[in-house]
């Protein structure tokens, strides 16, 4: 039983991996818009704060969910 709760806790800390790849994309295209538009550069810094804000979230709420697992399940 305990070999199945180290799989599902592992399962939900993979949610990091797309929040991951997410903001390394939101970054590239960040960047890529300010190279093209500086004159823009505050409004596209305020977008991707709270773009990488959302991604993170969904990161801690797997991780979370990966602590409730291993707790409760025990």
């Amino acid at each position: 039983m305990s070999t199945l709760i180290a799989i599902g806790a592992g399962i939900a800390v993979l949610t990091g991996l797309g929040a991951g790849i997410g903001i390394g994309i939101a970054t590239g295209k960040a960047c890529e818009a300010t190279a093209r538009q500086p004159e823009a550069d505050s409004k596209i810094t305020k977008n991707l704060i709270l773009g990488c804000a959302l991604a993170e979230a969904t990161a801690i709420y797997g991780f979370v969910i990966a602590l409730m697992v291993i707790v409760m399940v025990k």
